[in-house]
């Protein structure tokens, strides 16, 4: 994660994300710098559009879950929302069963 926050920083201050800013970067955070990670950091960012992709990831809502649809069923999306807050509360009653069990097992 390091590596990934030493090169938000470069792209913040207007730096080129390249091999050499990189590590020194790191260095200056007391990471130890792996070459090949550097490299491939480098080399995965060639052609990315940091503001761009920084943009998109702050519109994901938390958890991951992509956002409705415009001129979406918004019924149809507060059902599915309902359906799956069912099914984490029948995992998490089924968690709390399957805990005891195993205790009392133990001590007879």
């Amino acid at each position: 994660m390091e590596y990934v926050y030493a090169a938000l920083i470069l792209n913040e201050s207007g730096e080129e994300i390249n091999e050499e800013n990189l590590t020194d970067v790191l260095d200056a955070a007391g990471v130890d710098v792996e070459e090949s990670r550097v490299k491939a950091l480098v080399a995965a960012l060639e052609d990315v559009d940091i503001e761009e992709a920084v943009e998109q990831a702050a519109a994901v809502p938390a958890g991951g879950a992509s956002a409705a649809p415009a001129g979406g069923d918004d019924e149809g999306a507060d059902e599915a929302e309902e359906e799956e807050a069912a099914e984490e509360e029948e995992e998490d009653d089924e968690d709390e069963d399957a805990g005891g069990e195993g205790l009392g097992e133990l001590f007879g």
